[in-house]
């Protein structure tokens, strides 16, 4: 997987690409924890270019949400192709993180 970050005025926007899963989730965890322990508190996941996730994947974004919870922080998913945001509907959640159809509405909707 490869992940391509970026700055705006309001967050930090992640591009992951490729699959995240058990073989990524590691190095995943690291980068995020890294920008949260940095005071970021305002994250976004762009996940138009991600192809698979796996419980892995999915346990590192709980973790990341809670510890921006904690913080008064925000994390964002945006783009999520459809087998993606299948995922976590069955995995129940879809009610746990702020999703957006892009960027632009991500970032919109973060402050």
């Amino acid at each position: 997987m490869e992940i391509n970050q970026t700055k705006t005025d309001e967050a930090i926007v992640l591009h992951l690409e490729g699959r995240l899963d058990t073989n990524t989730a590691s190095s995943f965890e690291e980068k995020l924890m890294a920008l949260i322990n940095n005071n970021e508190n305002k994250i976004i996941l762009d996940f138009s270019a991600l192809d698979f996730i796996s419980s892995s994947g999915l346990r590192v974004l709980l973790m990341a949400g809670k510890k921006l919870k904690t913080i008064n922080g925000k994390l964002g998913l945006c783009a999520l192709k459809d087998h993606i945001k299948e995922v976590f509907d069955v995995a129940g959640f879809t009610m746990l993180f702020s999703m957006f159809p892009d960027q632009d509405e991500a970032i919109k909707n973060i402050q």
